[in-house]
């Protein structure tokens, strides 16, 4: 009899705990999901890509779970390295680089325009995409940290192993020479 009282005793702990991690892990999703979608979405521009590589990022989230540490960096690095790597294998495994398309920055920029206005965001879209193919990848990938993901230039230096003050430099320098594309275009 007492062994059915404690078999009863350590389900029920077992099922809090499972309880508890579930609830836990709900809120990351929640809290991470669109943030965490968006950078995948920037680096890879595939709406169905980047929820499946999405999809990914959390699934190893919760089995990677134990083996995070607060002593080595805070969560949302920790979430968005797991992130980086991801990506960092889905371009591995194409065999090529291409970062943005120019139909999920039209789908990011219009939302029930007029035609006028449309075509003036397809036209600055285009030569966006011009400007962004001038960058390279570092450059590309930390304006998808930065813009797509939300990050702090200090997690992004976290992320990248790079200082935060380099982060902010190849910031400024990447606005600065999408900027002076779009206005030669001009």
């Amino acid at each position: 009899m007492q062994q059915s009282v404690l078999a009863n005793t350590l389900n029920n702990r077992e099922m809090k705990e499972k309880l508890c991690e579930e609830r836990d892990f709900e809120y990351i999703f929640e809290t991470y999901y669109k943030r965490v979608y968006n950078y995948i979405y920037y680096r890879i521009n595939c709406k169905c890509s980047a929820e499946d590589l999405t999809s990914q990022v959390f699934e190893k989230v919760m089995i990677k779970i134990d083996t995070y540490s607060e002593k080595k960096s805070p969560f949302e690095t920790w979430l968005f390295s797991i992130a980086r790597n991801i990506v960092n294998d889905y371009f591995r495994s194409l065999k090529r680089h291409k970062f943005f398309s120019l139909d999920s920055i039209k789908e990011l920029i219009s939302k029930e325009k007029t035609p006028e206005e449309i075509l003036e965001v397809s036209e600055t879209n285009d030569k966006l995409l011009e400007a962004l193919q001038g960058l390279n990848s570092k450059e590309r990938n930390i304006i998808a940290l930065k813009f797509g993901g939300s990050l702090k230039n200090k997690e992004i230096a976290e992320i990248l192993n790079i200082t935060e003050t380099n982060v902010g430099v190849m910031l400024y320098r990447s606005m600065k020479k999408l900027r002076a594309e779009m206005e030669r275009e001009d």
